[in-house]
């Protein structure tokens, strides 16, 4: 029986009010040891219906292309780096809720790794009956940058590996991770001096230059160094078998969202999106198109990334049962004051057609940057900023703040509110915590007919100084703009949140885990501390 089938015959049992995973943590850990990776470091695959895409890289370079064999037919691999150390294998034409059995063969014929399962997702005009998905934002972090004055940067690849071996346990048909999945900021006044600009940095990974090439310069082995060491060692093989959805954040693009009179550090410059992309063609699947999102949308259809797909918008559709809205908001921003946006117009204007189409019975929202609350940084939604009290205010400006920020929050929110007999939900990473809330009201908008549920993920890997409290003096607080019921207020621990999708019914199940309080043995049995269950509008 494969894990896809495993999954399914266990169903029923899967959505109690106590969540046991099929597998226990150390069955996840077994399995994977046992499964002979061969040549492989690591391997990160994302489906659809009828396609699947996968970037791997290997331990040595390799001097001829590999294929990917699927049954008769073999998908050769692209090179994504310079050195043939990097590379992707795309296949088209597949069945939809369909398992293949792959494999990965080299020049000379021989098997590179073990065969694995990898199944489709079903097609867009079947219902299925269910979907599970893991949550989480914020999973970056470097071994290389150790604690400062005894104050953790992240937690370690080990324990960070361990919460995300916990969250695979329970099967999940997908896995969204979402943004600061990289942490080496370069420029940000504040962030860099802890991260890239720290003299440790540096004499790990080297000086990025942004003046040359990332590719085939010294700046891929700076890339391979900084950002490499925070993805491949993490997810290793772990998800050969589980679809995985990857949006980039601010981090990712090598720097914070700030601003001030020295530098305002997006959009993002020339070099950021030049490191962002390559960070995302050698490591971790683009979205694959879907008929019903644009293809020339802003870092869509590049002619140097498979055909169609998309860097920074994208869509998990799961039939008709589920379609989740992926969205950076950090590669098309602008600073255009009133008629500023986070995302561009077309992608707003794609945005809420999908959430007024009436043949999804649930349609998600899951952005980069997290409507709701505010820790009064620059780069949000909201114009809080803190007072000289340690409160948020918006008596006084924030400095280069834009206002056509919170006017397409408002256009979104109240598109996302306007769904009949949906469960309007937006769930949000970014802001290192896990929370709930219902957001009523947003400046003269009333919501209260059908409220905003807005939930945050969980932080896999933030360590003592990337929490907001620590890093900017506050916690996540609702936005003074907003009116927001708290039904879980925001917790800076680490977790993660697994996500039902049933016909009539999302169920929300929280995890957390924070350093110094609980023991690493003790994630192997994490069980969700909230469970939260939505029931359709009939």
């Amino acid at each position: 029986m494969t894990r896809r089938e495993l999954l399914y015959s266990s169903a029923a049992s899967a959505l109690t009010a106590k969540v046991s995973g099929a597998f226990s943590i150390g069955q996840v850990f077994a399995q994977s040891r046992a499964w002979d990776q061969g040549e492989l470091v690591h391997l990160l695959p994302t489906v659809s219906h009828d396609r699947l895409l996968i970037k791997a890289s290997f331990k040595t370079p390799l001097s001829s292309a590999p294929s990917l064999r699927i049954g008769a037919s073999n998908f050769p691999g692209v090179q994504t780096d310079t050195r043939g150390e990097c590379w992707r294998f795309d296949a088209g034409d597949l069945k939809s809720a369909t398992t293949y059995t792959l494999s990965l063969v080299g020049a000379d014929g021989r098997t590179i790794a073990e065969p694995w399962p990898l199944s489709t997702f079903p097609a867009p005009d079947t219902t299925p009956d269910r979907l599970r998905v893991l949550i989480y934002t914020c999973a970056g972090g470097h071994d290389a940058l150790t604690p400062v004055n005894g104050k953790t940067r992240f937690l370690s690849t080990a324990v960070r590996q361990q919460l995300l071996m916990r969250g695979l346990s329970f099967n999940p048909d997908a896995v969204i991770a979402n943004g600061d999945h990289v942490y080496w900021d370069l420029e940000a006044p504040r962030a860099s001096k802890i991260l890239g600009a720290s003299a440790e940095a540096i004499a790990y990974a080297g000086k990025f230059d942004s003046k040359l090439p990332v590719l085939g310069t010294a700046n891929e082995t700076f890339l391979k160094r900084a950002a490499g060491q925070q993805i491949a060692p993490l997810y290793a093989t772990l998800c050969r078998s589980t679809p995985v959805f990857f949006i980039q954040d601010d981090h990712d693009y090598f720097d914070n969202d700030e601003a001030d009179d020295t530098i305002i550090t997006f959009p993002p410059r020339h070099w950021m999106l030049s490191l962002a992309r390559a960070t995302q063609s050698m490591y971790f699947p683009e979205f694959l198109p879907d008929l019903n999102r644009p293809r020339g949308l802003p870092g869509s259809s590049a002619p140097d990334r498979p055909t169609g797909v998309s860097e920074a918008f994208g869509t998990l559709r799961f039939g008709r049962l589920t379609e989740i809205l992926l969205y950076d908001v950090r590669r098309s921003t602008t600073l255009a004051g009133p008629s500023a946006v986070f995302v561009d117009r077309d992608v707003e204007d794609w945005l809420k057609l999908r959430l007024a189409e009436r043949d999804i019975i649930h349609v998600v929202n899951v952005p980069s940057n997290p409507p709701g609350w505010s820790a009064g940084k620059w780069g949000e939604w909201y114009p809080d900023i803190l007072d000289t009290d340690g409160k948020l205010t918006i008596d006084k400006p924030k400095p280069y703040w834009q206002a056509g920020w919170l006017a397409q929050h408002d256009r979104l929110i109240t598109a996302m509110s306007s769904m009949t007999g949906r469960i309007p939900l937006v769930i949000s990473g970014d802001l290192h915590a896990i929370g709930e809330g219902r957001i009523i009201r947003s400046g003269n908008i009333s919501l209260e007919k059908n409220p905003v549920l807005a939930v945050l993920a969980g932080p896999i890997g933030t360590g003592d100084i990337g929490w907001p409290s620590a890093f900017r003096g506050i916690g996540p607080m609702p936005s003074r703009v907003l009116d927001v019921q708290e039904a879980l207020k925001p917790i800076e621990e680490n977790g993660f949140t697994l996500v039902d999708f049933t016909r009539d019914s999302i169920t929300l199940r929280y995890f957390r885990w924070k350093f110094g309080r609980d023991t690493v043995e003790s994630i192997a049995t994490l069980e969700p501390f909230r469970t939260t269950e939505l029931k359709r509008p009939g």
